[in-house]
Parts: structure tokens; C-alpha cells; sequence
């Protein structure tokens, strides 16, 4: 798999997926994404580049964690080797995620490694109602949190903080990287 585009067909398969779980319509899922019918439908059927924004609002219109839209089926053991793993680019900033690990059942958490460079920053709308994020900085510099109280945090640094308001995440240093626990309750 390139690292550097989405898992495309993991995602068309978990979006119909989740979808067809929840009993709904494409129009409806769109709708609540507030995305077009027609780019819903590229995305179940494999065509498409989709960015984290869109990624993000399909799992909240799906009623999911993210990481269920992107992970593929788990095996055992799991090693993700440095630029390895479903990686997905914003499109407001230069931001990465790698999924790490996902939640296995009863468990509502996700693992991420992100890497971001000072090249404008990227505003994460509030996701799932009761989702905590935390962060460990491995490298760099970093402004993050809620938008009305970001905290500037170095490298081992560690912060949490609600997913479930708007929020964002800013390079202050290039080669900035951190890992993100995202917790749903």
C-alpha cells in the first residue's frame, strides 16, 4: 500500500458498511456529512481521494470512530514500520495521520502518530460527544487544544484535552510529530 494515499477500497468497503448498519440511505449519510450525494457514492465505490475533513465527517454522521473507516481487518502480531500504515493528509495544512491501533471490542480508543510542518494550521471540528484527545510530542513544537485555550507543548510534553468542541493543531517547529490517543466514551 503507497502511504501516502488513503486506503481507498478499506474505506469504500467500511463506508458501506457502517452505513447499511445504521439502516441508512446515501442521501441521508450525506446529508449529515453535508457532502454530496455523489461524492458518498465515488467513495463506497472505490473511486476517490477523500481528505481527513471528509473522513472525519462521514464517521460523525456514521455515529463511529474514525479509525473504523480506515483500519484494516487486524492480525496478529501488528508491527507498522516508520511510513507504514493508512495514512491520510488535511487538506487545510500540511498534516498527516498514521493509524496505529484501533479499538478492539468494548474499548473506545484509537492510536495515531501524526506529523506536521508549520505550513498553516488544521481546525478539527468536534467529533463524537465525550471524545478526549491526548497528546505526547515526540518531535518538535506544537499549538493545540480547544480553540478558545490552545497550549504550546515541546517535545515528551504531554496534554489532553475535549474532541468534542472545535479544536485545532498548529506546527511551531518543522518535523513536528506527537501521538494522539482518541478516547470515545
Amino acid at each position: 500500500m503507497d502511504p501516502n494515499k488513503p486506503p481507498i477500497d478499506l474505506i469504500a468497503a467500511a463506508l458501506r458498511r457502517e452505513r447499511e448498519r445504521e439502516k441508512l440511505s446515501l442521501s441521508e449519510v450525506a446529508k449529515r456529512a453535508g457532502i454530496a450525494k455523489s461524492t458518498l457514492s465515488q467513495l463506497e465505490s472505490g473511486a476517490g481521494n477523500p481528505n481527513i475533513e471528509t473522513l472525519w465527517a462521514l464517521a460523525v454522521a456514521l455515529n463511529v470512530p474514525f479509525s473504523r473507516l480506515v483500519e484494516p481487518p487486524p492480525t496478529a502480531p501488528r508491527v507498522i514500520r516508520a511510513g507504514d500504515g493508512p495514512t491520510i493528509r488535511s487538506e487545510q495544512a500540511d498534516f498527516v495521520g498514521t493509524l496505529l491501533a484501533t479499538c478492539p471490542p468494548g474499548v473506545r480508543r484509537d492510536i495515531y502518530l501524526m506529523r506536521v510542518e508549520p505550513v498553516g494550521a488544521r481546525k478539527a471540528d468536534a467529533h463524537l460527544p465525550g471524545t478526549i484527545e491526548h497528546v505526547v510530542m515526540v518531535s518538535g513544537r506544537l499549538r493545540v487544544g480547544p480553540e478558545d485555550s490552545p497550549v504550546d507543548l515541546d517535545v515528551h510534553d504531554y496534554a489532553s484535552f475535549a474532541g468534542d468542541v472545535a479544536h485545532g493543531y498548529e506546527a511551531l517547529a518543522p518535523h513536528t510529530s506527537f501521538a494522539l490517543i482518541m478516547e470515545h466514551r
